[in-house]
């Protein structure tokens, strides 16, 4: 191409200024372009720290997931990565926008994320990125900012699953036709579109893949290669399995995702036994259920770190994985999400970088869910919307003197009762101390408009405004939240300064609830 222009242009023209101008124009332009990061960002539904064997958690001696592990070993490990609203919905609008779920609009499992509300892939694209979509979606829209999308309908089938395509039509029935239906394993059918999609996008473009898998979401249907895995041993129990929730308040006792109470039965295998056994043995076949789904997406993992390295791609491709959320593996007696505890607030964060991350980083700052936007935003050279609520933290890896990171987290779950009975409920978490206020009241977004009440009231599970409270951890003497402090005089002055931390972070965020009346009242005299 160089030598055609150099023969029209100079030879016919002889402008020789021109062409070197434009010469010198055309290089930097290329170069930008094979500067620019290709971006690979892979998130499952519910996978919890300690089933990613780097974490080094209490299922890492028996559970392995070295591809996961490749990503932390040759780039960087996140020890204090955060959920904002631990819940699936709301975890992916604020993971794309950048913003808590207040000011995204998507709340609670229901809210559409609305058409013209900004994200990072409708950044990228604007600036020549190829974007795309694969895989579980669950915002109830038709994805936007993707020039390839192909996903699965709601929650989505482990197996054969039916998807939807980009220019074939989308909807959110998977009974109406307009999805295709594939047969397999979801998690194996998922790579292997990621890897068409790779296969096919332009090669003079850079590149951002999102590639989410259904996995590993109940009810924890693995893949058949899978089903012998750990069939002869017993999985490690956590610590807390037996908790008896002494000094916590009501939101603990009479939540309904407790294993083998509310859901987690397994009637077949240990219906014959009674007590702590029936309970161990509804673990090991919940526990070894889950990890047979987790082996699945390190197995498919390995073979998206495979298709770059065979395509010379590793180098320039910033690669992360991360959950939406975390997930209970036993720890309190419990499954499932939704509370501000570690377990479900914490989140692996892993991400590689050849080009800017050294090997083996190791990073204990605490990031959360809407700082990932940004963060890509960064790394890709764009300029960061000023309307995002995240802070890029790509600074960790340059050394950089002014970062002047935050060192706490806000967190909000607003689904008050719907879903297994658990108080709504906001909080701030430092590096040591935790505080949760449960304000316990609906404001809308349990029942009525979102969630008729007939949908939720089981038994066990009505759903009602309750009496609100406080809880407080001291997590460097306290890791697994058994002993709640908030009325222990010794942490007084820690108390009040923490509250002050919490309304500071929930004006700085705009979500002072000024509009809940009933709420705001409770608390005016801390936010004032």
């Amino acid at each position: 191409m160089i030598y055609e222009f150099y023969r029209t242009h100079i030879i016919k023209k002889k402008n020789l200024k021109f062409f070197l101008l434009t010469l010198f124009l055309f290089a930097c332009s290329n170069n930008n372009v094979s500067e620019r990061p290709n971006i690979i960002f892979i998130m499952s539904d519910d996978h919890a720290v300690p089933a990613v064997s780097s974490y080094d958690g209490f299922l890492s001696n028996v559970f392995k997931t070295p591809h996961l592990d490749r990503i932390g070993k040759e780039g960087a490990i996140f020890n204090n990565a955060f959920c904002t609203n631990s819940i699936c919905t709301p975890a992916r609008a604020s993971v794309l926008t950048g913003k808590y779920s207040h000011v995204n609009g998507v709340y609670t499992l229901n809210e559409k994320i609305s058409d013209s509300q900004n994200t990072f892939p409708k950044e990228l694209q604007k600036t020549g990125y190829y974007t795309g979509m694969i895989g579980k979606w669950h915002l109830h829209t038709e994805p936007r900012g993707f020039d390839y999308w192909k996903v699965m309908i709601g929650q989505g089938l482990y197996h054969d699953p039916i998807y939807c395509e980009m220019g074939k039509g989308w909807s959110p029935d998977p009974e109406d036709g307009t999805g295709v239906k594939y047969n397999g394993y979801v998690t194996d059918i998922n790579t292997d579109f990621a890897i068409d999609f790779l296969d096919n996008r332009p090669k003079d473009k850079p590149f951002m893949m999102m590639l989410h898998y259904k996995a590993p979401h109940d009810e924890w249907e693995h893949s058949e290669k899978y089903s012998s895995l750990f069939e002869e041993i017993d999985v490690p129990e956590p610590e807390t399995l037996y908790d008896d929730y002494l000094t916590r308040g009501y939101g603990m006792y009479e939540n309904t995702q407790k294993i083998g109470e509310n859901h987690t039965f397994y009637e077949e295998e240990t219906g014959h036994l009674l007590g702590k056994e029936r309970k161990s043995a509804q673990y090991q076949t919940y526990i070894k259920k889950y990890l047979r789904c987790v082996a699945s997406i390190d197995e498919n993992i390995g073979r998206v770190l495979q298709y770059l390295d065979n395509n010379n791609l590793t180098k320039n491709t910033i690669v992360i994985y991360t959950s939406d959320q975390g997930f209970y593996l036993g720890e309190h007696g419990m499954y499932d999400k939704r509370f501000m505890y570690e377990e479900s607030l914490q989140i692996p964060f892993l991400i590689r970088y050849p080009k800017k991350i050294k090997p083996g980083t190791v990073n204990n700052d605490v990031i959360s869910n809407i700082d990932f936007a940004p963060t890509i935003l960064d790394f890709a050279g764009n300029n960061i919307p000023k309307d995002i609520q995240g802070k890029s933290f790509k600074g960790f890896f340059e050394n950089s003197k002014s970062l002047n990171w935050r060192q706490s987290l806000y967190y909000r779950y607003w689904m008050h009762g719907a879903h297994f009975n658990i108080p709504s409920h906001y909080g701030i978490r430092t590096k040591d101390f935790k505080l949760i206020y449960f304000y316990a009241k609906g404001l809308g977004y349990s029942h009525d408009k979102y969630y008729p009440t007939d949908n939720w009231v089981y038994k066990g599970n009505e759903i009602k405004d309750s009496e609100d409270y406080w809880e407080m951890y001291d997590l460097r003497n306290d890791p697994n939240e058994l002993n709640n402090i908030y009325e222990n005089s010794n942490y007084k002055e820690i108390k009040e300064s923490l509250k002050k931390e919490l309304f500071d972070l929930k004006k700085y965020y705009k979500d002072t609830d000024e509009s809940f009346p009933e709420l705001y009242s409770l608390t005016k005299k801390y936010s004032d």
